[in-house]
């Protein structure tokens, strides 16, 4: 039985859709404005899949954050419909100016002070978020989840994949599947266009040799061989496992003893696994083609990443290419952290850097010295220096949100006292500042973690 809240949500895509397949019939152009980041990729993706298998025509913008002015500019254009995927939910007055209609497809919180179904006389605007239904969009739904939604009623099952990849991409599949997720999930084994079995969750198995699958899994931990390449090769061969197969090349016995041994170390390394059917063997594996994506959208290679969506593999070496040095500058983050820790507060602990290929990997290595126990657990800033701006991205663990911790508010405020901007979820959330105001925003934000905790 489909939830209230959750029937609720489905029926605004549906609405979504209807919107998008009027534009299409008039053989408009969809101006699609989304995310850079695997959520963000994949999102623009189903929508670009849609609109090209329903006869379309799109044109996308990746933005790693959109602003007011990025909004503003949209404004001279002449679009007919504008969709905004994982991203929107914030700016919602300047898009309100835009003279088109307009789909949001965002999971993100939007400001308490601003009304989510706003609306403008001349034109219509679809905002689909789950907060607008009490459905938690840090857990049970992403962008391309919602980006889906909206593009459901054309029946293309096949962009499931997409939907789950961009879930697992924002970290809500590493409990399994919940909510609207899991809904996705359930339809796509229906139709076939994906399969759920139990196996090794290692990272970048498709692609990796094991010694660095090992090495690079984090989620989750397996502890003394996670980040340490050295001890996984002597792990390897203590138990006669060849270090440069593939995981799918072993034989059922060295796959038994490899699983028996690292089950363990850590039983969670064996479970659920999401893959996509049909599909090259290098994207199957959710987490592998989220990260894939990830690579690309760090370094602003969005034409690779939308090309490989829409099944045109002449830029999948390329992509491969990013996705090998991304995970080594991971492996030089982590390195980082256990040389250097980070810089305590009362109530958080914060990194800073001005280094090009630590900047790609600080969030996520932040989140993941947290995993591996080499930071305390408490909300980290990531602190990133671009030229007089700093951008934040801020994580917490579970354990603190059940605490009271709500980032995404605390982004979204404390960046406005320092005329930057800011916003996400209450686990993980971002802004930009200015970076004169470092110390004073890292003040504020230990205050406002404090007072949350403490109310």
């Amino acid at each position: 039985m489909i939830q209230k809240q959750q029937l609720s949500l489905l029926n605004r895509a549906d609405e979504a859709c209807d919107l998008l397949r009027s534009h299409i019939d008039q053989q408009h152009v969809v101006r699609i404005i989304s995310h850079n980041d695997a959520d963000g990729l994949t999102s623009a993706g189903i929508f670009a899949n849609a609109i090209q298998k329903a006869g379309g025509k799109f044109h996308i913008t990746i933005l790693p954050r959109l602003r007011d002015s990025n909004v503003k500019d949209l404004t001279k254009s002449r679009y007919k419909l504008f969709i905004f995927s994982d991203m929107g939910s914030g700016n919602l007055e300047s898009i309100s100016k835009l003279s088109g209609d307009v789909i949001i497809a965002d999971h993100h919180q939007f400001p308490d002070e601003v009304d989510p179904e706003m609306q403008v006389d001349y034109k219509k605007i679809v905002h689909v978020n789950p907060h607008i239904f009490n459905i938690d969009g840090t857990k049970e739904v992403s962008g391309s989840g919602l980006s889906y939604l909206s593009v459901h009623d054309y029946e293309y099952y096949e962009l499931a994949g997409l939907a789950l990849t961009g879930a697992c991409g924002d970290m809500q599949l590493k409990n399994g599947p919940t909510g609207i997720n899991k809904l996705i999930l359930d339809e796509a084994v229906e139709h076939e266009t994906m399969t759920v079995k139990d196996e090794l969750k290692l990272a970048y198995s498709n692609t990796q040799p094991l010694n660095k699958a090992i090495t690079y899994t984090y989620t989750p931990v397996l502890e003394g061989l996670s980040g340490f390449m050295d001890k996984s090769n002597e792990f390897l061969e203590k138990h006669n496992i060849p270090k440069d197969k593939l995981l799918h090349q072993l034989t059922p016995e060295e796959y038994e003893t490899l699983k028996n041994e690292l089950t363990s170390i850590n039983e969670n390394i064996y479970g659920k696994t999401y893959t996509i059917r049909n599909i090259r063997r290098e994207l199957t594996n959710v987490e592998e083609y989220s990260s894939l994506l990830n690579a690309c959208g760090k370094n602003k290679e969005y034409t690779a990443a939308i090309s490989i969506e829409l099944g045109k593999y002449n830029q999948m070496e390329f992509a491969q290419s990013l996705l090998t040095k991304y995970s080594s500058n991971m492996q030089n983050g982590i390195e980082w952290i256990k040389r250097e820790g980070s810089v305590q507060e009362e109530n958080i602990q914060y990194i800073y850097t001005e280094d090009k290929e630590h900047k790609q990997v600080a969030a996520a290595v932040s989140s993941i010295g947290i995993e591996l126990g080499i930071l305390p657990d408490k909300p980290i800033l990531s602190l990133m220096k671009m030229d007089n701006l700093i951008k934040v991205s801020s994580r917490t663990t579970d354990n603190m949100v059940e605490k009271g911790v709500n980032l995404g508010v605390i982004m979204n405020q404390a960046s406005k006292n320092f005329n930057g901007i800011g916003g996400g979820h209450n686990i993980a959330a971002g802004a930009t500042i200015p970076a004169d105001q470092k110390d004073n925003f890292i003040h504020l934000v230990d205050e406002m973690v404090d007072y949350q905790l403490n109310n």
